[in-house]
């Protein structure tokens, strides 16, 4: 059995076919076939089922399937720890962060740029998502790191978290609306807003998730009239009366500058965190384990400085 008969064996499951996994591979159908079947033999088992359509594992092959991509992320580890050792740092980092997180006071941009002078071989992928679904890619390993807005809810256990900011949920409304008997010295209860046309950040946001849970513990569901993807944008349409824009604390003389008043949320008072996440459960290659100290290092300074983030 070789390494790459394995690599050519998961490329046929993960293309779901010798035709496309050939393409991938760069090699000829019938060779990719032949070198299938002599794994085959070498195990005494069937690994794939041949449909005229598609091609699956069968029940063995699945099995198996999980060993052999075991083995080959083993040996891809190998390999950059050479390199490592060699003082030839190089690979892929896949970082995820949520909109509005790269901010001067966040500085991932800068960050990376560092980390690019250090190590010019090393290829970066930068996304921006929702915090759910990063910590999902995160889970499936389709990211390294991610910066996220934690939702509140329970973390997985093979997830690392480092809090680098958390600020109070504030309720915007604007600044030439007549005071409310529900406010009380720039504050308000979130019992309050249950009669209110709430304007939000989507689904699957940090913030988001913390005050529906929230909310849910205070017995009611909030009513979301408008969502959009920037609290710029939700402090806009605040200020045109539009409804309570529901957005990490802000100082008031910005909050002048949207138009808008900024009451903080009591009883409970929300809080939005923001957080570095990486898998714990299995090691990450060298360029990852060197970035994921660089942000920890440059964001983790900025931890108690108030900014947006979804």
């Amino acid at each position: 059995m070789e390494l790459r008969q394995l690599r050519y064996f998961v490329t046929v499951v993960d293309e779901g076919g010798f035709t496309r996994a050939a393409e991938r591979l760069h090699l000829t159908q019938p060779g990719l076939s032949a070198q299938i079947r002599q794994l085959e033999r070498e195990l005494g088992q069937r690994l794939l089922d041949r449909g005229a359509r598609t091609v699956t594992p069968t029940e063995v092959g699945t099995a198996v399937l999980e060993h052999a991509r075991a083995a080959l992320a083993a040996a891809d580890r190998i390999g950059e720890t050479v390199q490592e050792f060699a003082g030839l740092l190089r690979g892929h980092v896949r970082l995820g962060v949520i909109s509005g997180a790269a901010t001067e006071e966040f500085d991932v941009a800068g960050v990376l740029a560092d980390f690019h002078h250090d190590h010019p071989q090393v290829a970066i992928s930068l996304t921006e998502d929702t915090a759910e679904r990063m910590l999902a890619a995160l889970e499936r390993g389709e990211l390294d790191i991610a910066l996220v807005g934690l939702t509140g809810a329970a973390p997985d256990p093979d997830i690392g978290l480092e809090v680098i900011l958390e600020t109070p949920l504030v309720a915007a409304v604007a600044l030439d609306a007549p005071a409310d008997p529900t406010e009380s010295a720039g504050t308000i209860t979130l019992a309050a807003l249950a009669d209110r046309r709430l304007i939000c950040l989507p689904v699957g946001t940090g913030l988001r998730g913390v005050f529906e849970r929230s909310c849910a513990a205070a017995g009611f569901t909030p009513h979301i009239a408008f969502e959009a993807a920037a609290p710029p944008l939700l402090l806009r349409l605040a200020a045109r009366g539009l409804g309570t824009a529901i957005v990490p604390a802000l100082p008031p003389a910005e909050a002048a500058v949207f138009g808008v008043r900024a009451l903080t949320i009591v009883e409970p008072r929300i809080h939005g965190r923001l957080a570095i996440a990486w898998r714990t459960d299995r090691p990450g290659g060298p360029a990852a384990k060197v970035l994921l100290g660089q942000l920890r290092i440059a964001l983790g300074q900025r931890a108690t400085t108030p900014d947006r983030f979804t």
